[in-house]
Formats: structure tokens, sequence, C-alpha cells
């Protein structure tokens, strides 16, 4: 598919609101790189909407304004006009886009300062929001195990969320349910059994379908480097060198393992 200007547009958003899916997306397959420029460019709008206005009323408008545009992917209809929209219509299958809705829920999370409920809430976040942008992709690549995709998901979204954590503080959201340092090494062996059982079931994944996991080639070695010193999460120290990041990136763009 040809870079139209809603592509091109979609692929300088992600270059400046999501550098590190932008250069998972340059590392993948030139055939892959339009849907994956589209989704994360989705991405992106969406997990913005909760943020566009103190007003609540108005963040949740904005917050439905997408749950209304994955109802319409969902069901094959005309989709309303819009730099994003337009090509996800066109790039993104059907069956794959009912997970809007359930990432859009999730994201009324981030409108409020209410705690997670329980830890099944907390998990729940996580799968919707990392796990649907990725199964998304894998869905709409090629043929992909869902548990497979939202278990290496899961773990990709737990290290994002955890480098978030000083900024959610911030904004006086309360986002750990245990911020001990034990509740956050916890929370990091989790992810890594995550990344692990993910892992035992890799053939279930397609060679069509690996670029959509590009994006969580850092989590497993940040995830570890909580599990060693969790203090770096709540001083906003987490992160690898750029020669790691970079060398990461290119070994498994290349061999296709993760």
């Amino acid at each position: 598919m040809q870079f139209d200007d809603d592509l091109i547009a979609c692929a300088e958003a992600v270059q400046k609101g999501d550098p590190e899916r932008f250069q998972a997306t340059m590392a993948a397959p030139v055939a892959a790189r339009p849907l994956l420029f589209a989704l994360y460019a989705f991405n992106i709008e969406l997990s913005r909407a909760p943020w566009a206005s103190q007003e609540s009323m108005i963040a949740e408008m904005r917050v439905q304004w997408w749950r209304d545009v994955g109802a319409e992917l969902a069901a094959g209809a005309a989709v309303r006009r819009h730099y994003v929209a337009t090509p996800l219509a066109r790039l993104v299958k059907p069956e794959a886009a009912v997970v809007i809705d359930a990432m859009a829920e999730a994201r009324r999370w981030d409108i409020y300062r209410d705690p997670f409920e329980d830890e099944a809430a907390f998990d729940h976040y996580i799968d919707a929001t990392s796990g649907g942008v990725m199964w998304m992709a894998a869905a709409s690549l090629g043929g992909a195990s869902k548990a497979v995709v939202r278990d290496y998901a899961w773990a990709a979204g737990l290290a994002n969320f955890l480098r978030a954590i000083p900024e959610l503080e911030a904004q006086k959201r309360v986002p750990l349910l245990d911020g001990s340092v034990e509740g956050v090494r916890r929370l990091a062996e989790r992810g890594l059994d995550r990344l692990s059982s993910a892992r035992a079931r890799r053939g279930e994944i397609s060679v069509a379908a690996r670029p959509a996991l590009l994006s969580g080639w850092q989590a497993e070695a940040l995830l570890q480097q909580v599990r060693k010193e969790p203090h770096r999460v709540a001083a906003g120290e987490m992160g690898l060198s750029e020669f790691r990041k970079r060398a990461g990136l290119m070994w498994q763009a290349g061999t296709g393992r993760w």
C-alpha cells in the first residue's frame, strides 16, 4: 500500500509522539509499515484523549469518539473522515477492531484519580491497552495465537507503564496497588513470567504476524532491570543505553525471534 497524505501524517505523529514504536515500525518489513503506523497513531490519539481536558465530561467525550470509531470499524461500516480512522478502515480487519471498545473503556481510568480496585483491574488495564493494540496488529498481519500475543503484550505494556509512574504520580494519579520496593519487584516478576509463557509458544505466531511484536523488544531487559533494582521505577531511572536499544531491535528484527 502506498503512503498517501493520511499515512504520512500517521507516520509523522508516531515519530513525534511515540519514537520507540516509530523505530520498531521502521525495523519492520516495508509491507507491514502502513498498518503499524496507522495503529500506533490511533494508539497515540486514544491514549491522549483522557488528558485532553481537566473537565471529565470533555475527556469522556473524546474517549467516546474513538469508541464510536471502533464500533464503525468492527461493523465494517463507513468510518468518519479522520487522518487516522480513514487508513485504519482500510488496513485493520473488522474482527480485530472489536478490541477497540475494551481499549477505550480501559482508558477511562486515565480520566479520573481513583486507584485500581484490585489486581484484576490493574491486569485488565494493561491487557486492554497494550494487548489490544498488539493483538490488532498481529491479527491484521497474519495468523497468531491471541493468548500468546496478549501474554507478550502484557509484559511489554507493564514495562511501559512502569516507566510512566513518575509522570502519573505527578498528575495526582495512584498507578500502583503496591508501590513498595517488593511490590514493584513482584510486578516485574509477573511480567517476566508472562513473557516466558509467550516464548514457550513462539511457534504459534506466524512469520507474517511477527512485526506486530517488535514494539516490545525492550520488555525483557527493562523488567529484568526493575526486578534487580526496583527503586528505579519511582526515581524515573528505567531505561537502556542507546547502543543496547538499537542492538536489541536489530537482533529481533533480523532473526524474527522475540
